[in-house]
């Protein structure tokens, strides 16, 4: 084989839409607008909420003439009922025209809807592969919201693939040369079962407070990625004893662009075990929310200096690892079953634990 030929076999790309579940917007956001479009996973989309409170997730395009049906073009909701801007046919929840200005309407004007999905007020819609059902439910073991703070977003949009950034989750040596984090450990072997993987690791990181002071934080993170969409962390500070969850949501746009969303939670700091910048002294119902502001903050810088990487760099399907890369290949295995070419691997998920050591 020529050289040319083995090049391009190890630059193939990733198909830009892996099958899973993939954050589309909050319960709150389209409650506020009554409808809302996107462009989502290469299709244009629109949600609203019908007259009993469910989220409605459907192709954007009429099926009478092909009108757009975004609030930008002149959509609307009537009485829980999607309002077409072109010729007034009204739809339902299930996607089914029930009314239209002039006539009965037609048995066959029907909406393509999206299988969704609602956790703690984040609202994700199914990517099935040559549009099949969703093969695995949304984890719900983050329902619990009982003294945590309210959710923190932050997000940005670049060109990318959901996979390379969800591969973080994995990279422990990029942690602290791209992020300066230290101590970097792996506390348990990488786990994974079907369609989900569990990645566990302690580092320390510093951050500054003023222009003059900086703090340390020692943390552990559990890393729970539910398909190339999702990921959830569980974090632990010991040094103040505070808890914090993250959603990390990768959502591919149009086959070449990728916004991730990251939503965050603090838990109410009862007893911190240092007052850092005064944290002690607050009122505890305002210590958490602080918090969450400030790490949100640090967060999505720290996104952003892998996105100057993503943004350019190119998918090594064959790459030239070394022995601290343990984990990618079984990552990379991992991934296989969220494409086309792999059908089978949801019907065989892998059971893998990395042999690899730090």
């Amino acid at each position: 084989m020529t050289t040319a030929r083995l090049a391009e076999l190890e630059d193939s790309p990733l198909s830009p839409f892996p099958e899973g579940w993939y954050f589309i917007e909050t319960r709150q956001a389209i409650e506020k607008a009554k409808l809302v479009s996107r462009t989502w996973m290469g299709e244009e989309i629109i949600a609203w909420i019908d007259g009993e409170g469910t989220i409605c997730v459907a192709e954007a395009h009429c099926p009478h003439l092909g009108a757009n049906l975004a609030p930008e073009v002149g959509g609307r909701v009537v009485d829980g009922q999607l309002v077409c801007p072109f010729h007034g046919f009204a739809y339902d929840a299930t996607g089914q025209c029930i009314s239209t200005p002039y006539t009965n309407p037609p048995p066959t004007a029907r909406l393509r809807m999206f299988h969704i999905e609602e956790r703690v007020g984040l609202i994700f819609g199914w990517w099935g592969i040559d549009r099949r059902p969703p093969q695995w439910p949304m984890p719900d073991e983050q329902e619990d919201t009982q003294g945590w703070s309210s959710l923190e977003r932050k997000s940005v949009r670049f060109a990318g693939h959901p996979q390379e950034t969800t591969e973080n989750s994995v990279d422990y040596s990029h942690l602290n040369y791209v992020h300066g984090f230290g101590d970097v450990s792996r506390t348990a072997p990488l786990v994974i079962e079907g369609h989900r993987l569990e990645s566990r690791f302690d580092f320390q990181s510093r951050k500054p407070i003023t222009r003059f002071a900086h703090v340390t934080f020692d943390i552990s993170a559990s890393t729970f990625v539910y398909g190339l969409g999702v990921s959830y962390v569980e974090v632990r500070e010991h040094s103040i004893g505070m808890d914090l969850r993250l959603w990390v949501l990768a959502t591919p746009i149009d086959g070449t662009n990728v916004e991730v969303t990251l939503f965050s939670q603090v838990k109410e700091i009862t007893h911190p075990r240092r007052f850092l910048v005064g944290l002690g002294f607050l009122p505890k119902k305002f210590r958490a929310p602080l918090m969450n502001k400030f790490i949100a903050a640090y967060q999505i810088q720290d996104v952003k200096k892998d996105v100057i990487i993503w943004n350019r760099k190119k998918y090594r399907s064959r790459p030239r690892l070394f022995r601290l890369d343990g984990d990618i290949m079984p990552f990379r295995r991992y991934c296989e079953q969220f494409y086309p070419s792999t059908k089978t691997a949801a019907t065989t998920p892998p059971n893998t634990a990395s042999e690899a050591t730090q």
